[in-house]
């Protein structure tokens, strides 16, 4: 059985006080310097440690970033235009095999958290084609640029302080590289949500989202925390489908799932 200690993350992380963000924001990078400054007095403030402020002052604005979060297309697609440029009969062929071949693993996370390999194995599919490409950005910089950049302020801030709390736990690195948007691992995790919900999935006592075992247990007690109820179907108008929106806000992303999921599971 695949040990799944709990990573105990501050309990009061939730409930961090989103100050009235004080750093502002901008639309282009001409003030990011500047920003970085008041934005590491706040999170230290709420308390980041000496190596998390100093990754953040490490950043740099990242146009890539910006760039891919104003041009996101595939959500705007019909669900058989979506399934067929993620690659969804791939990604189901494969994971039925994945499944076979480490069945003890998924019935080890479906027993601790009630989560079906299906619904894990296409997360995982999705989201970086079984860990084929788990991103080419730095993590830090990415995030801090999403904070800073005012589409979407309120919503990246929390990650922000969590992605440099994870620097201070030595979780992450100042270097760590993810995807455009900050996530991490093989099921990309934005890193506020890694910090809270990640769990130490192959025993060796720290939490790796670059490590298959940790990111698809970290994934399972996401959905799980998020409300997953064992035993119940997931599919629309099931109880579960509504713990699939938490993990992706896009229609075409939730239904995808849930059909891999099932297509995988049969």
């Amino acid at each position: 059985m695949t040990h799944l200690a709990r990573f105990a993350a501050p309990a009061l992380f939730a409930l961090l006080p989103l100050a009235a963000n004080a750093a502002g924001c901008s639309d282009t990078g001409g003030k990011y310097e500047a920003w970085k400054s008041d934005m590491a007095a706040e999170a230290a403030a709420e308390g980041v440690g000496e190596r998390g402020i100093a990754a953040l002052m490490a950043t740099s604005y990242s146009k890539a970033t910006i760039s891919a979060d104003r041009n996101q297309k595939s959500f705007k697609y019909s669900l058989e235009k979506f399934l067929q440029v993620r690659g969804a009969d791939t990604i189901v062929s494969q994971g039925r095999s994945r499944k076979a071949k480490n069945a003890d693993f998924y019935a080890s996370l479906e027993s601790a958290y009630g989560v079906p390999a299906g619904v894990l194995i296409a997360i995982h599919g999705m989201e970086t084609g079984f860990g084929g490409f788990m991103g080419d950005s730095n993590v830090i910089s990415a995030i801090a640029t999403l904070t800073y950049d005012c589409r979407r302020s309120d919503f990246f801030r929390p990650h922000l302080i969590g992605a440099l709390m994870m620097v201070d736990r030595g979780m992450i690195s100042a270097k760590t590289i993810g995807a455009k948007h900050g996530e991490l691992g093989h099921t990309q995790f934005l890193p506020g949500n890694a910090f809270k919900y990640g769990v130490d999935g192959n025993g060796d006592g720290a939490v790796d989202l670059n490590n298959m075992a940790d990111a698809l247990a970290s994934t399972a007690n996401f959905l799980r925390q998020k409300g997953w109820k064992p035993g119940k179907g997931y599919q629309e108008g099931e109880p579960n489908f509504a713990v699939i929106k938490q993990w992706n806000a896009a229609t075409v992303y939730q239904q995808a799932i849930a059909i891999m999921g099932a297509q995988i599971d049969s």
